[in-house]
Formats: C-alpha cells, structure tokens, sequence
C-alpha cells in the first residue's frame, strides 16, 4: 500500500522513496509576517500538517522545517514595490522588528486552534543573513548573478531549465516585456540582494555587494540547505508559488548545486470566496480564523471544511458552507464520545483508510469511511478505537472533546429516555407526546446520528 503523492515538478503521481529509509526531510514555506494570516493562507498550512501526519502515519520519522519571512518579501513578485515588513511597520506604527514578533505569534497560535502540529524548526530569514549571503555568493562565483543600480540579480538566460515547474513560456515572456525592466536583463530575472540606497530602512545588513537586504527567494534556498542538506525529500507551498518564488528557489539551487533542493514538489490550491475568484491579504480584505470565532465557530469546524476537499482542488468558502461543516463536526463528535472505549481498531477499515490516505492524502474519501464505520455493525469499541486511529491523521481531537455539561432534572432525564425508546419502537404520538412534557419542564431536545441530547431551553 505505498504512498502516492502528486509531483508537480513532473505532473504526476509518484510512490514516495525517501532518501534515507525511515526518514523524511519536509520544508514548507511559510508566512510573511507583516500582517494576520488569512483563512487561505491557513488552508495551505492544514495541507502541509496532513502531509507530515500521513507521513509518520507510514512509519517516517520527520525533519519538519518551516520559515518565517520577517525581511525581503516585496509587494511585487517582479522585485518592485516596497518590501511588506517595512509596508506593515507603517501601517500600524511599530517597528518592523516588533510586527515581525507579534504577527509570527498571532499566527502560531492560529496553528494551535487549528491543531496544526509545530515543525521540528522554524527558521527566520533574519536570523539567516549570513546563510542567504553565502548562498548569493556561490551563485555569484558559478556566473549566474550580474550586478544592476538596484541589487544583485539572478540571470536566468544562464539556466536552461528555469521555470521548468511551472512549464513556463519564457521566450513568451521575454518577447512581451520589451520596456518597463529598468536594469534588468530579462522580465525572468529576480533579485537576490537589493541595495538599500537613499532609502532609510530598518532592516539592512552588510554584504560583499553593498548594504541592503536579501531577496525573497534566496532565504528559503539558504535555509533549507542549511537544515535538511543541499538535497532533501519534499518542499511544499501553495499553487501560487509554482511560477516565482518556487521556480526561482529551483534556479538558485541549479546554479550552485546542479539539481532542484526536493525530490518532489507539492502544492495546495487556493481558497476560494463564494463570490471572488480567490482569498488576498495584500489589499487588507480577508478572513482570519478570529472572525470565525467571532461568528460563532468553531475553528475545528474550518479544518473540517478543508479536510472535506482534496487538498489541490478549489474549495471555495461560504458560510453555509462553514455551518455545514460545523454541524458535521458536532455529529462526529459527539457519536465519538458516545461509543465505548476499550477496543481495538479493525484491521480491514484501518486498510481502507490508509488506503485512502495514502491516495495523495484522499481525506474526503477517508471520511466518508468514518461515516460508513458509524453506520456499521462493529462493536461500539471497535468504532471508537478505529476512529482513534484515523483522527490521529485528521487531527479533530475527537478524544479531547466533551459536550456542554447540562444538569439534567432526573425527572427530565427520564422523559429524554422514555421519548428514545418510544422513538425507537416508532410509537410516534407518544414521542410526540413526551416532547411537549420535556419543553413543558423548560427544556429543548433535539434528535442527533449518536442519539437525543437535551438543554436548557433558550
């Protein structure tokens, strides 16, 4: 039952083989941190969090390395605007440095109500000055950086298979950007140190080429070699990155090393609005995972929503979605807390879910597994352990849940009890009839898949 994950380096499904036998090394890139994340952004991380929990599921240990972009990520992925961090500083009247530390929290705590389990490093491109500039150094010595007014920049003409990720047209590309590059040789070419110039900047360093700060690309390049090797298993993002910032890690690990930094290359799709073709922070309109809370959710409820689409199809967001998902949740949850506890996972669905996950991380089909295994004749301790199982992939924390505590009258209980039984012996007057006595006593009763649960009406 090997894992199959999709490659989008060579467009299609591929067993995984790690380089070393029961080891894994995994980077994903991370968040800009010059404001909130959004819902989008934190579907691509729920992707990465599935992937490395199917992973150890296949019995890998993991090397999890994710980095925090605190410096160099511009406004324009064609190396133009002004750098995010410095954006963000302005915008909220804090120092770069202070939004940096404050929205790197606000966005691991994201994770935590996510139940997105932490890399085993987080990597902070400030912390990597001396890295990225060694790197930017041996690109240099192989030929493959020139020198402009405004930066050090990569010279794409040089690599014969740049762009090859994301199957760009290049001489496409040349041919339609004859003005507008400034110094740039080609509209493919990026930066990999830029100058700070007249410009007053809170974030700059020294360097061989002149003070200022590094490009985007090059942090991750660095930092990846420096924690998993100049070779390592998989590097993930979002579908977004496959024409930049992905295709241009590829080119400066080429140049300096021959070959691409990851064996395979994975990508999560977008998020889509109900009525916007897809989810941006850039111009300050977005979700966060606090507005669900705020609305009344759950935020397991939204990582219920993501798991129920593959993660490199559209899902595209609505509230009624969201509410849809939420009700799921709640009758997963509590049918879970209802079983007994003491049994054993069956063999045969635990082969069928892996199965599923080991599809390219099939979570759909996975749970609609967990529905049919509710739904079957196994011993009410088989259900549970069985779904134990599966939740350790899904991570709902269904054993960490417990519904509201509401003290029952006992003469209340026992209407609840009578009202079941009568329900199940399809005696429905008298089903009816004990609802009313049950409302009557001040309390509401509503019908579940794991049975009738009773409240304090209002």
């Amino acid at each position: 039952m090997p894992l199959m994950l999709y490659d989008t380096y060579e467009r299609r499904l591929r067993p995984f083989e790690s380089l070393e036998p029961g080891r894994a090394g995994l980077y994903a890139c991370g968040p800009t941190v010059y404001d909130y994340a959004h819902i989008g952004n934190l579907r691509t991380y729920l992707f990465g969090d599935l992937l490395r929990r199917v992973l150890q599921l296949n019995g890998y240990e993991l090397r999890h390395v994710v980095n925090i972009t605190d410096v160099g990520h511009l406004t324009s992925d064609a190396d133009a605007g002004e750098d995010k961090m410095e954006k963000g500083s302005r915008r909220t009247g804090r120092s770069a440095w202070d939004i940096a530390a404050f929205y790197t929290e606000a966005f691991q705590r994201d994770l935590e109500r996510l139940r997105i389990l932490p890399p085993t490093i987080w990597a902070r491109a400030t912390d990597h000055i001396p890295e990225q500039i060694a790197f930017i150094a041996d690109i240099e010595r192989q030929g493959f950086a020139y020198r402009t007014t405004d930066g050090i920049y990569f010279d794409t003409a040089r690599l014969e298979r740049y762009g090859h990720l994301a199957r760009l047209d290049i001489a496409g590309l040349r041919a339609g950007h004859r003005v507008g590059l400034g110094d740039k040789r080609s509209p493919t070419d990026f930066a990999l140190w830029k100058f700070s110039g007249d410009e007053q900047r809170q974030m700059e360093w020294d360097s061989p080429w002149g003070r200022g700060f590094p490009g985007w690309h090059i942090e991750c390049s660095a930092m990846s070699t420096r924690y998993l090797g100049a070779l390592f298993d998989i590097h993930i993002g979002g579908e977004d990155h496959v024409p930049v910032h992905h295709s241009n890690e590829i080119a400066q690990h080429e140049a300096c090393h021959g070959h691409p930094p990851a064996r395979y290359w994975l990508h999560g799709s977008f998020l889509r609005l109900a009525d916007s073709e897809k989810m941006s922070k850039s111009d300050g309109s977005f979700i966060r995972l606090g507005t669900l809370v705020e609305r009344g959710f759950d935020p397991l409820a939204y990582r219920y929503l993501v798991l129920s689409a593959h993660y490199r199809s559209k899902l595209v967001f609505s509230w009624t979605a969201l509410a849809a998902a939420q009700t799921a949740l709640g009758r997963l949850r509590l049918a879970y807390y209802r079983l007994p506890a003491g049994g054993v996972a069956d063999p045969a669905y635990r082969e069928r879910m892996l199965a599923e996950l080991n599809d390219d991380l099939n979570t759909p089909r996975a749970l609609a597994l967990a529905w049919e295994l509710l739904k079957s004749d196994l011993p009410g301790e088989v259900q549970k352990a069985t779904l134990d199982w599966l939740d350790g992939v899904l991570g709902l924390g269904l054993d960490a849940w417990r519904p509201e505590e509401h003290a029952l009258p006992d003469a209340v209980r026992a209407l609840v009890e009578a009202r079941q039984q009568a329900r199940v012996e399809k005696r429905w007057a008298d089903a009816d009839v004990l609802r009313a006595a049950i409302e009557a006593a001040g309390f509401s009763v509503r019908d579940t898949a794991a049975g009738p649960v009773a409240a304090p009406a209002g």
